[in-house]
């Protein structure tokens, strides 16, 4: 990457970019989709390095299965990787099943590339899931190397603490008091 490409590195407590990309809907079609179509909203994030790979379904599947959890907690997810919203929807047609939310294909890298996210010598895109609220801020970041898959239940539960907007010690739940 020459410097002109560099890209700042996305912190928690910034603005979030207005990055777009061709996303798989859940009905099937494509449609590009920009952070900006969630402003209003908390946003879930998530990255995964590849379709048809053994960790990735296992994560897709999770948010999946959570996602009417998601949706009361005002929130909406979309799933993002390198590859392209073809190999998304061959993917969810040969065996992944239907997946409620929009993939992105980041096949030019600038959605990874604005989280910092993106393993450049191959290609692809750590595990990242960035969690984003309603005024376009980015509010937690968290980022596992390739083998390690994440926990969807620990997304929520940050989703939840981010949203009392108080002090939440560690492990907290809701229900809990709060330090404040």
């Amino acid at each position: 990457m020459s410097a002109a490409e560099t890209v700042d590195a996305l912190q928690v407590g910034q603005k979030v970019p207005d990055v777009a990309a061709q996303a798989l809907l859940a009905d099937g079609t494509f449609k590009e989709v920009k952070l900006s179509d969630y402003k209003g909203k908390w946003l879930v994030l998530f990255f995964y390095p590849l379709d048809f790979t053994f960790v990735c379904p296992t994560e897709i599947q999770g948010f999946n299965k959570n996602y009417q959890e998601f949706k009361k907690l005002n929130a909406e997810v979309i799933a993002a990787s390198t590859d392209s919203v073809y190999s998304h929807k061959a993917w969810v047609e040969s065996g992944l099943g239907k997946v409620q939310f929009p993939i992105l294909g980041d096949t030019n890298h600038k959605v990874s590339k604005t989280f910092n996210v993106l393993l450049e010598d191959k290609g692809i895109a750590l595990r990242g899931t960035f969690i984003v609220d309603p005024s376009g801020v980015l509010k937690s970041a968290m980022v596992n190397d390739l083998p390690v898959g994440r926990s969807v239940e620990e997304t929520v539960r940050t989703l939840q603490a981010l949203q009392t907007g108080k002090l939440t010690g560690c492990g907290w739940k809701p229900g809990e008091k709060t330090l404040n």
